[in-house]
């Protein structure tokens, strides 16, 4: 078998394969005589049938699937011959049969780029320094406890918070419009969920009160016919309430499994201290792989790209139908997904050639530590746990995130590190303070 290979630029590598006559001559006759045995031809008895008539029935079909199976061990032969790893799949041309009978095929792929780690020295990580205060678990327990409230009926007006039952019905141009109707409609002030002005409107009603209310639909509104309308809605308030949130006392930690408040403070604070983890490894992660994306300098094969494209449009479509979009209507450009395929091969270079030199593994106790962390806020953490251990594929991507987390965390060590003082809520909800103050 002789082999040679061109670079016609960049990653592009030809490789041009001639296979001796007899390699391919030799495995058709064989699958012939094979076949022989068994081949039922009117006028010959079972397996007495001449190869010469085999040859002339069956030997063109034969002869096109043994080229095809020569074809693919020769260029894994070949391959290997010259060292080379292709990155995809190659592109094999038509493949010619010479004067002389000899099978000659090329073979056109990109080969994986030389990878360069970056000096790791040069990276800068900021790492977050957080405690987690009494009052962040007390904030975290007003949370819980806004998700269990009661509402009481109140004789005042609405205010910020309360919750308005009404009925209503909509007008634009004087005509009643569809979907503009409703009964014993639930609004709760200052949700936001409304059309803006809808509860601005219904600030300081009472039970019993018509108001009229007007609204102006924005402009890039689902229904066509009532973007950037002014729509006038009659309406009547049926009852007012306001939100009554249960005490942190014995009972109310009893009606969530815990024996004690004490034993609810702690489920909480661990709880946090989780999620906490979590998110300080997030932000290093963040800041590493963005300092490595910026600084890669690699040149990067476009059929790797071209299929993380695909993956990607795949993903977003199955996405985009699972939350209800019909498939005719999801129409996505690969070329939208072009950056973040470049990134994710990039990073994934450079990660894969950090574990070859580093000689990193991911060991099963934290395989099943990461595990363990993602069925963690679960009711059922069992059984996420037997999830991803009865699938061989789902472990293979946990294993995947530890060496990841290794690769990070092998960056982030010797990269030059500051401290940032930081609050809990600062971290888990950055803005969340200042938009507190504005709405003050």
């Amino acid at each position: 078998m002789d082999v040679s290979v061109e670079s016609p630029g960049g990653l592009e590598r030809r490789l041009t394969v001639t296979v001796p006559e007899d390699r391919v001559t030799t495995q058709v006759d064989q699958r012939l005589e094979q076949m022989r045995k068994n081949a039922r031809i009117d006028g010959f008895r079972p397996g007495k049938v001449p190869l010469s008539v085999m040859r002339k029935r069956y030997g063109s079909q034969v002869r096109e699937e043994v080229v095809g199976e020569v074809i693919q061990s020769s260029l894994v032969e070949a391959l290997g011959q010259q060292e080379l790893s292709p990155a995809g799949t190659p592109e094999v041309e038509a493949p010619q049969i010479g004067d002389d009978g000899k099978l000659t095929f090329t073979a056109r792929f990109e080969v994986y780029p030389e990878v360069t780690v970056p000096d790791a020295a040069s990276l800068e990580v900021e790492r977050p320094q957080v405690t987690i205060e009494e009052a962040d678990v007390d904030r975290t327990l007003d949370m819980i406890r806004e998700q269990r409230k009661e509402w009481v009926e109140k004789d005042g007006p609405a205010e910020e918070g309360d919750r308005v039952t009404l009925d209503f019905k909509g007008y634009v141009d004087g005509e009643a419009f569809e979907g503009g109707e409703a009964s014993d409609f639930a609004v709760e002030i200052g949700s936001a969920r409304m059309l803006e002005g809808f509860e601005d409107g219904l600030r300081g009603t009472s039970a019993g009160e018509s108001p009229e209310l007007s609204v102006t639909f924005p402009e890039d509104y689902p229904a066509e016919n009532l973007a950037a309308k002014t729509a006038r809605f009659e309406t009547t308030v049926k009852k007012v309430e306001t939100p009554q949130l249960p005490e942190v006392t014995e009972e109310f930690a009893a009606s969530l499994g815990m024996d004690s408040v004490q034993a609810l403070r702690d489920e909480v604070r661990s709880n946090m201290e989780r999620e906490l983890n979590q998110r300080l490894r997030e932000r290093v992660k963040d800041q590493v792989m963005e300092q490595l994306w910026q600084n890669h300098g690699l040149e990067l094969p476009q059929g790797l790209v071209d299929q993380e494209a695909d993956n990607l449009v795949e993903q977003m479509r199955q996405q985009m139908q699972s939350q209800g979009a019909a498939a005719q209507d999801v129409n996505l450009d690969r070329s939208m997904f072009d950056e973040q395929a470049r990134r994710r091969v990039a990073l994934g270079l450079i990660l894969s050639k950090v574990v070859e030199d580093e000689s990193l593994q991911a060991d099963r106790d934290e395989v099943r530590e990461k595990v363990e962390e993602i069925a963690a806020p679960y009711e059922q953490p069992q059984q996420v746990i037997d999830y991803y251990y009865g699938d061989r594929q789902r472990l293979a991507e946990v294993e995947s995130l530890v060496l990841e987390g290794k690769v990070v965390e092998w960056f982030a060590e010797r990269a030059r590190t500051t401290d940032k003082p930081m609050s809990f809520q600062d971290l888990m909800n950055p803005g969340a303070e200042e938009a507190e103050g504005e709405n003050a």
